[in-house]
């Protein structure tokens, strides 16, 4: 039963929603219950929302509309967890995802709000390692060590934004667990996601993850277009590019498979990634790759059209 996702990053709490409600979507077993939220907004605010039943479709409500996503302050922390289940867990539902504003935040999966060998919750334990100075690592390692047959796995984020999960050992011999994490050294975004109890389980902590990560570093806007046409030549290159004259027109298509410059090919002759180089400079990088039908070396359609437009973000974001 449950799962939990922890994320530091731009638009943590967005992301971590996001996350759960995908899960929602396509797994089966203890999901669309309850779900504790919490989170640290930008102004230094520890945030709170909970639902008892209907998961991310309940947990906000603007006016008399529900199934909404969270209000700006919950969607733009940085720092966010969420944990979630079936139904009707024990109130105060904040026990499951325990924070302070000047510490970080807990949350995890299983019964991290179960006394552990101290006699205080695992989770409270964490909090309160965090309190003391302890980095998220640290606290829930110091915990976990020291109680091994806790019945929790905990996701521990403290206020630098690391982010840090793990099972106890009695949770780590469950044959029913998930477990990813994703990060983003450049936007400074992390995730981990911890679940039992939901299938596919391995499956599952994975989408969440990936989710989680796509809403804190979407993927890049476009900085420019180009038009390839059909009757573009290809030609042989150490690398993939497409070459513009000064105008910006397509004057060709460089391919390193050379295999497409004889015959007939359905290929992807404009690659995801293709420099687009004009004056001998690069301007940027392909965002999309048309499905491509070439003959004789020269493009013959481009996803069943006589043309298509690809954007391309800037040089500057490449890579």
């Amino acid at each position: 039963m449950t799962i939990g996702i922890g994320a530091a990053g731009p638009n943590a709490g967005e992301a971590v929603f996001n996350a759960l409600a995908a899960v929602e979507k396509v797994a089966s077993g203890s999901i669309g219950g309850f779900a504790a939220f919490v989170a640290i907004s930008q102004t230094g605010e520890l945030l709170r929302a909970a639902t008892q039943r209907g998961g991310t479709s309940t947990l906000f409500v603007a006016d008399e509309t529900s199934g909404v996503g969270p209000p700006p302050s919950f969607a733009a922390a940085r720092i966010a967890g969420v944990m979630s289940s079936g139904p009707d867990r024990p109130e105060p539902l904040a026990q499951f995802t325990p924070g302070d504003e000047g510490a970080g935040i807990v949350t995890g999966h299983r019964l991290p709000n179960a006394a552990g060998s101290t006699g205080r919750p695992v989770n409270l334990e964490v909090l309160r390692l965090l309190q003391s100075g302890l980095s998220a690592q640290a606290a829930v390692d110091s915990v976990l060590d020291a109680d091994p047959e806790a019945d929790a796995g905990l996701i521990a984020i403290d206020l630098t934004g690391l982010v840090y999960a793990r099972n106890s050992a009695r949770v780590s011999r469950r044959p029913d667990l998930g477990h990813a994490r994703r990060e983003d050294g450049d936007a400074g975004a992390v995730v981990e996601v911890i679940n039992n109890a939901i299938s596919p389980a391995r499956s599952v902590a994975m989408l969440a993850a990936d989710i989680a990560l796509q809403t804190m570093v979407p993927a890049a806007t476009a900085a420019g277009s180009i038009v390839v046409a059909a009757g573009t030549p290809l030609g042989s290159g150490d690398g993939y590019r497409v070459l513009l004259d000064d105008d910006g027109n397509v004057v060709s298509i460089e391919t390193a498979d050379t295999r497409l410059l004889q015959g007939r090919h359905n290929c992807a002759a404009v690659y995801l990634g293709a420099e687009v180089i004009q004056g001998g400079r690069i301007i940027g990088t392909t965002l999309i790759e048309p499905n491509v039908v070439v003959e004789h070396g020269r493009v013959v359609s481009l996803s069943g059209q006589r043309q298509v437009t690809i954007p391309f973000r800037g040089a500057s974001k490449a890579g």
